[in-house]
């Protein structure tokens, strides 16, 4: 029996130093290790891959709303050729028809060298295309803030001109913002899916520290330390990795986004780099953006540390 008590009173003065020792200068969970800095680049690349995730996703939304904004002020009159009629004057009372519509900005009519050398990229030049029923083209811009009826004005290009057609260009909005919403959903699955697996990342590499440690912890949960301190020992030490983690791929994906801004502005007078800026308009996320990208490298650190809290606390709790 006076044995025992020897070795509780041991106990207790060695986990009573292990305690001061601690709150003095000697860290529970080492900062420098092997282990700290592979989770550092492990953090550091789920920032990466998250920010790229969200930046996809804002880059899409905001080139969806430019795209519905332009397609959709925009209408297309084609004035296919029929026989018995006079193609030019067909022309000429569909453009006099929409210029007397409420809602209409501009008109601009086409002529036929110019719908021909529309077709050049297809069908090449050189050809003569005289014998090809080739529609004339009449570009309507609407007001801004007040559209045309586009229902009565197809019914009176119908009458005036049978060969007519309106073109609105609503079927192709409503396929482009199903596309747009559609790479959102995706890329804020691949967001969520990037946050779970670093937080499975984390609650690895806290068990790993603690299993380290358990000795020491068994010792200050055992004497009377507070489970908020320990909680509080593990919690600053991967919340600072979890900022370090974080500023890196964040940095590195702010990089990344203006790299390929600069990138398109080369591109910009080469066919592709046509395509990438309608797509994407100027590839560059704006101020917005790279605040997201730094609320998101933040939120990450934060996340960091509420995960080893919780590990923590939910491993001294089955030590009571």
């Amino acid at each position: 029996m006076r044995g025992l008590l020897l070795k509780a009173r041991g106990a207790r003065r060695s986990g009573q130093d292990a305690l001061g020792a601690l709150r003095r200068n000697m860290p529970l969970v080492p900062s420098a290790t092997i282990a700290g800095k592979a989770l550092v680049t492990v953090i550091a690349i789920m920032t990466f891959l998250a920010s790229l995730a969200a930046g996809g996703a804002i880059l899409t939304a905001t080139a969806s709303r430019d795209w519905n904004r332009s397609v959709s002020s925009a209408m297309t009159i084609q004035i296919a050729p029929k026989a018995g009629r006079d193609l030019d004057a067909d022309v000429a009372a569909a453009a006099k028809i929409v210029r007397a519509t409420p809602g209409v900005a501009d008109v601009r009519i086409y002529t036929k060298e110019q719908s021909d050398r529309m077709l050049q990229p297809w069908l090449g030049g050189g050809l003569d295309l005289s014998d090809l029923p080739i529609p004339r083209l009449i570009a309507v811009q609407n007001a801004p803030g007040s559209p045309p009826d586009v229902a009565a004005l197809r019914q009176r290009l119908g009458k005036a001109v049978p060969s007519a057609y309106l073109d609105d260009h609503r079927g192709w909005v409503e396929r482009l913002t199903t596309m747009a919403r559609t790479l959102v959903v995706f890329a804020l699955i691949i967001f969520v899916l990037v946050l779970t697996a670093m937080g499975l990342a984390v609650a690895f590499a806290t068990r790993g520290a603690m299993a380290g440690n358990r000795e020491i912890i068994d010792v200050l949960h055992f004497v009377g330390a507070e489970d908020r301190f320990v909680a509080r020992q593990f919690q600053r030490h991967f919340l600072i990795l979890g900022f370090k983690g974080g500023v890196i791929g964040g940095a590195c994906a702010i990089a990344a986004f203006l790299g390929s801004g600069g990138l398109s502005t080369l591109w910009t007078a080469s066919p592709g780099g046509d395509q990438m800026e309608a797509l994407f308009g100027a590839f560059s996320l704006g101020a917005a953006g790279y605040a997201a990208i730094a609320l998101i490298a933040c939120g990450i650190a934060v996340l960091t540390g509420v995960v080893s809290r919780t590990i923590v606390f939910r491993h001294l709790q089955t030590l009571t």
